[in-house]
């Protein structure tokens, strides 16, 4: 019995007569036997554990970068609120007031389980309040087809919000990308798991409020009132009778979009993309100043002297900074050493006091001093190979259960094609404009965890657009058999560009108040973000239809 635990249990099984004797039995190998044989030998080690060193780290994105990336936020969020007011009315207010209850939801149940709110996390916040706007549009240009159509304002919401109508459109989009969640959390790793985790409790919050708040009010409303409008005097017309023929020239989008990725992917492996600290490692200082300072301006300063701002952290109290650089990490020995820290003294120059000399900011200085650099380290990378494998296996496995489970719904593997399609274009061009565009673009565009969570809110964001236009799609093929097909693609694609537009605009204000509001250090993540909402809205109307639609015509051609 080691520690509590019973190892093995050989016993006696003759008696101890002339004092000695054989012990035999048990389930161990000759060398287990050995080892334990050893233990036993030695006896008990004092060897108790005490904390070697502690620390207070502050947080990466600075506090000045924080509060101005919540402000931006509430800037986004109080734009989107008037702009549904704008363009829906009254509905538009009922909708607002069922977003504020997901959010209520969301942030509820994040904080009563104590969760830590990370880019990742705020990724996945931002996902599922697109997701929120999106049900209530889905449902409302549903609710305004029922109207049109000569149907009362009871009736047009029961038709609205039921499975024919709205509802399976909703389901499937939000189901397609909780499976995705569901494959991210169980087989990925650090920052996938956190944004998998916030991507299903969203999904969950934004559907019941979408579904069951706004169908609540709706109907209250009705009963007491037969007269809403789900528009108002200026937008009742807007995307009223499109007729747009979206396939007419899709080899030239074809053409286009395989241009982009070529070119993405002769950069990929000319330029490569700008791989920061958590993929690589880096050089890491603890610098202590003479006076309190500010974290994001440091980075902001250094940025000149490495090329690209580090990472800065305030570290214990409030002058003192973790600084981590990726610059020369390839390179070793003393000398490259000598030459990062030179570097990070000029850089700092105006931080430190007046006629501070290198000798003195050394970490090996003897003699009293008011600053300087405390402690130093070459850092291994965070993000380790194991987790960007999980992080690649679990995306492809959340596309094969959703090309699964597309092809269980729609009954056609057109579908699934063309949705998975659309997602693999997505990413590439993401990544292509990443390396083309990382080495003139006045922002940092770093690749680490923030990276990670913008492709996979970029999967999650082009599924679900692809997978509501072709649920329309489907409702169309089957009312509609006497058209030609290219008549029903074209149809579905201009009857829910009114809901693309307004999903997208959304979710795209969102976003860019954020990019250009908030803190420097989160303008990467957020700029990963504005491409891949405006090349998925861009993908599921010219790319995932029209392959959807070429695939299905050629299986009728070979039948």
């Amino acid at each position: 019995v080691l520690d509590n635990e019973v190892h093995t249990a050989p016993s006696v099984n003759d008696p101890i007569t002339t004092g000695r004797t054989s012990i035999s039995g048990g389930s161990m190998t000759l060398t287990e036997a050995q080892d334990l044989a050893n233990i036993l030998k030695a006896g008990k080690l004092p060897a108790k554990a005490h904390i070697v060193e502690k620390a207070v780290v502050g947080a990466s994105l600075g506090q000045k970068a924080i509060t101005s990336s919540f402000m931006s936020f509430g800037i986004a969020l109080l734009l989107v609120l008037i702009w549904m007011v704008f363009y829906y009315g009254k509905a538009g207010l009922f909708a607002n007031v069922a977003l504020a209850v997901n959010i209520l939801f969301l942030f509820g149940w994040l904080a009563s389980f104590g969760a830590v709110l990370t880019l990742p996390g705020i990724a996945g916040i931002i996902l599922t309040i697109g997701m929120s706007v999106d049900a209530n549009v889905i449902i409302f240009e549903r609710i305004k087809e029922e109207l049109s159509g000569g149907k009362g304002l009871k009736e047009a919401i029961a038709g609205g919000f039921s499975f024919k109508g709205a509802l399976s459109a909703i389901l499937d989009a939000n189901v397609t990308t909780f499976l995705t969640g569901v494959i991210l959390f169980v087989f990925g790793t650090g920052p996938i798991k956190g944004f998998a985790y916030t991507l299903m409790l969203g999904i969950v919050t934004s559907f019941f409020s979408a579904v069951f708040i706004t169908q609540l009010i709706l109907n209250w409303y009705s009963s007491k009132n037969s007269r809403l409008t789900f528009n108002t005097n200026i937008t009742k017309n807007w995307f009223k009778n499109i007729d747009i023929d979206f396939l007419k020239k899709r080899k030239m989008w074809y053409a286009i979009s395989g241009a982009v990725i070529l070119l993405g992917i002769g950069s990929l492996f000319t330029n490569g993309l700008n791989y920061g600290v958590d993929f690589i490692g880096g050089r890491s200082y603890v610098v202590k100043f003479d006076h309190a300072v500010n974290s994001a301006e440091v980075a902001n300063t250094l940025k000149g002297a490495f090329g690209d701002a580090p990472e800065v952290k305030t570290y214990g109290s409030v002058d003192q900074l973790k600084i981590t650089t990726k610059f020369m990490i390839e390179e070793g020995g003393n000398d490259v050493d000598d030459n990062v820290r030179d570097l990070l003294f000029t850089g700092l120059q105006s931080y430190l006091p007046d006629g501070f000399t290198l000798e003195e900011f050394k970490v090996d200085y003897d003699g009293a001093r008011t600053a300087g650099i405390q402690s130093k380290v070459k850092v291994e990378p965070t993000i380790a190979d194991d987790i960007k494998t999980s992080a690649g296996w679990a995306i492809i496995g959340s596309l094969i259960i959703v090309f699964l489970y597309i092809l269980l719904r729609f009954r056609k593997w057109q579908y699934s094609l063309g949705a998975v399609a659309a997602v693999f274009h997505d990413v590439l061009i993401v990544l292509a404009i990443f390396s083309i565009g990382y080495k003139f673009l006045p922002f940092d565009m770093e690749i680490g965890q923030s990276f990670i969570a913008a492709i996979l809110t970029v999967v999650g964001y082009s599924l679900n657009d692809t997978v509501v236009i072709f649920d329309r799609l489907r409702e169309y093929t089957g009312l509609h058999k006497s058209w030609k097909y290219s008549k029903v693609v074209n149809s579905a694609l201009s009857n829910t560009l009114g809901r693309t537009v307004n999903t997208s605009i959304t979710t795209l204000v969102v976003l860019s108040a954020i990019f250009l509001f908030g803190g420097d250090s989160i303008k990467g993540f957020m700029f990963a973000l504005i491409i891949g909402v405006v090349v998925g809205t861009y993908s599921s109307l010219f790319i995932a239809s029209p392959i959807m639609y070429d695939t299905t015509k050629m299986d009728k051609e070979k039948k």
